[in-house]
């Protein structure tokens, strides 16, 4: 099966660990040792990743320069795309066998200038923190804060990718074999100015949306998002709350405002829009359940309402 394989942020970096390079390059070797399997399985992957935290912490250092040298987000975010491209790649190729083909490219997103995602910033990134510390590094540097569970986090304006600007070459390479490493963050958020150019803009868009996108772009077979958490939970936090097993897009929708905007929402709003669009499944599982979620022995699956 093509399929289009989204890394959480939080499956990248453990809530609450501390960003390093070590770090980060000892969890892309698990994702990888995961993602090799189901390529050794037969599958054609293209996968797509987070840069949450990694974008927030690259944001904070490039504030902590001159005021003149300070990265725009959409800079920011090719920085984070490279870097954690680059570390999945690496670790695929320790995973893979000889002679295999794997290609990491930078990904533009085409976004409305006027979306009014602009005027409304919602995108968690970067560290948590108590709400006492977010309120005072929101006014010391002008962000929004919001809750983002029993913690606090910057928000950023998440528009709607419209386009996937390099959809043609990342075809091509994955018709010639390739594993591909693509969408990283959302991708690059630009748009189209009155003169026709392209220029970046300031925001982070989500990569779960940006890969339902590329998945019905590519053709994919199937969506699967995999996070820090093994499926879709209903009453999370409670006595309660049970994960979700198979399930259809139109009955997952009912439950949309129990899921957070900022965690579990968009993944749920992506699949939905995936399973709708193309008739085909979704699923969200924790990442080391990849193979469990194929075989449908793990992680919440959606398929299309004729299907279930």
């Amino acid at each position: 099966m093509r399929i289009v394989v989204a890394l959480g942020g939080n499956a990248l970096l453990p809530r609450g660990q501390k960003l390093t390079a070590a770090l980060q390059q000892k969890t892309a070797a698990r994702a990888a040792a995961v993602l090799a399997q189901a390529i050794g399985a037969g599958h054609q992957l293209i996968i797509t990743h987070g840069n949450g935290p990694q974008v927030g912490l690259l944001a904070l250092q490039s504030a902590a320069g001159p005021a003149e040298s300070r990265l725009p987000l959409d800079a920011l975010g090719a920085t984070s795309e490279g870097w954690i491209g680059y570390a999945i790649e690496l670790a695929l190729r320790n995973a893979l066998p000889d002679g295999a083909i794997v290609a990491t490219l930078m990904t533009q997103a085409l976004v409305d200038a006027d979306d009014p995602a602009f005027s409304r910033p919602g995108k968690p990134i970067g560290p948590v923190y108590d709400e006492a510390t977010a309120r005072l590094l929101a006014e010391q540097n002008h962000w929004q804060v919001a809750a983002d569970g029993k913690f606090w986090r910057r928000v950023v304006a998440s528009p709607k990718p419209m386009e996937i600007l390099e959809i043609i070459s990342i075809l091509r390479l994955v018709d010639s074999g390739a594993t591909v490493i693509c969408g990283g963050g959302g991708g690059i958020p630009v748009y189209r100015g009155p003169d026709g150019k392209l220029a970046g803009v300031e925001a982070v868009i989500d990569k779960d949306t940006t890969s339902a996108l590329l998945a019905l772009r590519a053709g994919a077979d199937m969506l699967i998002m995999l996070t820090d958490v093994d499926g879709v939970y209903l009453d999370y936090g409670t006595r309660d709350q049970h994960v979700l097993g198979n399930t259809s897009a139109s009955a997952l929708a009912t439950h949309a405002e129990a899921f957070q905007a900022g965690s579990m929402g968009p993944k749920i709003a992506a699949a939905c829009e995936f399973v709708h669009q193309s008739g085909k499944p979704a699923a969200i599982g924790a990442m080391d359940d990849l193979c469990e979620i194929l075989a449908g022995r793990r992680g919440t699956a959606i398929y299309p309402d004729k299907d279930f």
